[in-house]
């Protein structure tokens, strides 16, 4: 029941992340560009974690955080923040189906990176979800219809980047900072986001951003369902069911980016990707049944 628990709030975390696709697109409409979007998104969930913080038990944090710790977690908001930058990136070059299908590829690379870096052979059955995954994804992305995709060799480069990154994210966030408390652990990680963010778009940043009302309410919408939440849910989480399951299940977050472009942005949806869709949802159930059922008979 306890890991049901953190596979609930990953797939949480999973949804949210999911929608920012179709919100940041109507951002897009409005003028902004990549750049501030992401750094306002991930400046503004620093301030908000670190007042969640200050209102949590600041001893206990203060015990928890020393040296190589809380550097590691800044470097970890680096990959996310990396991650979140690239991905908004790649949609400029890029249709959003074939950007979205890119960064699904997650999935298997935080297996073989799992596998690689600490021999965690991933079983059989965890195989054949990835196998049924990535049938989904390429169904849902409607990648049948070739014609309709936009095609950019830089686009495509910025999207793989991105899915490389939130692997190694998610496979860092499964290992650095157990003893942390959440509060700490994602202030830190946004600060290494905000910071990473800035350091590579400083001048852009600095030099071409519209700061005004409009903006100010993109950003704090984007940053409490975009950031906030889904990295406080996967501090808290990931650590707790690890790397290769909650990939998998983060992979959530396709089948709701394309019923969001759907429901937001009113984009076409063919059965075909309905099908993909249920594919991809029936083969999460599954692993998450899965998994569920062996801690049982372990305990």
């Amino acid at each position: 029941m306890k890991n049901f628990k953190y596979s609930l709030m990953v797939l949480l975390g999973g949804i949210m992340y999911g929608t920012m696709s179709s919100f940041v697109k109507l951002s897009y409409a409005s003028g902004y560009h990549a750049a501030e979007i992401a750094f306002s998104m991930s400046l503004i969930s620093a301030v908000l974690l670190g007042v969640a913080l200050l209102f949590s038990n600041r001893k206990i944090n203060r015990v928890k955080l020393r040296g190589k710790s809380a550097i590691s977690l800044l470097l970890v908001g680096s990959l996310i923040g990396l991650t979140n930058f690239l991905y908004y990136l790649s949609v400029s070059y890029i249709s959003a189906s074939l950007a979205i299908v890119i960064l699904m590829q997650f999935t298997w690379f935080s297996l073989l990176l799992e596998w690689l870096i600490f021999r965690q052979r991933p079983g059989r059955l965890e195989l054949a979800i990835v196998l049924f995954i990535l049938v989904g994804t390429v169904m849902a992305g409607n990648l049948f219809q070739a014609e309709a995709l936009s095609f950019s060799w830089r686009g495509m480069a910025f999207a793989l980047a991105s899915s490389f990154t939130y692997a190694v994210y998610i496979v860092a966030n499964s290992r650095v900072g157990k003893e942390v408390k959440w509060q700490s652990k994602s202030t830190l990680i946004m600060i290494g986001s905000a910071l990473i963010i800035f350091i590579v778009n400083a001048r852009t940043i600095v030099s071409d951003s519209h700061l005004n009302y409009t903006f100010l309410l993109w950003a704090v919408f984007l940053a409490a369902v975009g950031t906030t939440i889904p990295t406080a849910l996967f501090a808290a989480s990931i650590p707790k069911i690890g790397a290769a399951t909650s990939a998998i299940l983060m992979t959530v977050e396709f089948p709701v980016a394309v019923l969001c472009a759907y429901i937001v942005l009113h984009e076409a949806i063919s059965p075909v990707q309905i099908a993909g869709i249920i594919m991809m949802l029936a083969s999460i159930a599954a692993m998450n049944y899965y998994k569920s059922s062996k801690t049982k008979k372990e305990s």
